[in-house]
């Protein structure tokens, strides 16, 4: 399958299947939230070190076109380090974002203290949506298994979710990218309101993480709530078949079409 990006130095070109819901010409945000995971987990650090959070805001419509990719080490440290990356098109700042690292010192820990497991079935006990969103191009290297409510049942639902296309040329897809991608999906997860009268883009994307997920799949256990200022937010639980694991957070914008 082609990957969505192929980088070349600095600069990301991307492929039409970065291509989201609203207008193909316009990257679906994962697309680019999983790329701004590449760049902070090839970036050095004083000892091993892994994302704890990463916050994305999304400055303006991403196009899908080339994109220009700038990282600086804000605050380095043994025990954290703070990371800042920003995407441009055409040398306008198009998404910004903010990684914290922190040190890993792998220990034995309680049980106690890991997330709880996972009591909704497993991705091979679900079903795939009832419909495909065949016309956006991102999905069509996404698979789906909902395990509880729907795509076109308003109010909380969860789906499990695995990427399939490559989303870096000749590079594997980190367990960061499969959680950020993921992620992405809160507000269309849980959606409240019908697609086809309503549009609900993200604002942003902040994504905090206990431990590191296993496996290709990520259970994203969300909800939806909209304030009657037509401002709203969307979060979920993630998890994989190990069990819970991190919280995901959107800020969303209503509009009527």
């Amino acid at each position: 399958m082609e990957a969505i990006y192929r980088v070349d130095g600095i600069t990301a070109e991307t492929s039409a299947f970065a291509g989201g819901p609203w207008d193909p010409r316009l990257q679906h945000g994962a697309a680019p939230s999983s790329l701004i995971c590449w760049a902070v987990e090839r970036l050095p650090s004083p000892v091993p070190m892994r994302v704890a959070r990463l916050t994305v805001d999304l400055m303006r419509p991403v196009p899908v076109a080339p994109l220009t990719v700038e990282t600086e080490i804000v605050r380095e440290g043994r025990k954290i380090q703070l990371v800042s990356v920003r995407l441009l098109a055409g040398g306008v700042e198009v998404v910004r974002a903010s990684a914290l690292r922190i040190r890993v010192d792998p220990q034995e820990m309680p049980a106690i203290a890991g997330g709880p497991p996972v009591e909704l079935p497993f991705p091979d006990l679900c079903s795939a949506p009832d419909f495909f969103a065949t016309e956006t191009p991102f999905l069509r290297g996404i698979e789906m298994r909902v395990a509880k409510g729907g795509f076109r049942i308003p109010g909380p639902a969860a789906v499990w979710y695995r990427a399939t296309r490559p989303i870096i040329a000749e590079g594997a897809i980190s367990p960061l990218m499969r959680t950020v991608i993921a992620a992405d999906f809160c507000n269309g997860t849980s959606s409240v309101f019908d697609m086809k009268d309503w549009t609900f883009i993200n604002a942003d994307l902040t994504v905090s993480l206990g431990r590191e997920p296993v496996g290709d799949w990520i259970l994203l256990d969300a909800e939806t709530w909209v304030g009657p200022d037509s401002v709203g937010i969307a979060a979920a639980r993630l998890a994989d078949t190990k069990g819970y694991f991190g919280r995901a957070v959107q800020s969303v914008i209503f509009e009527k079409r």
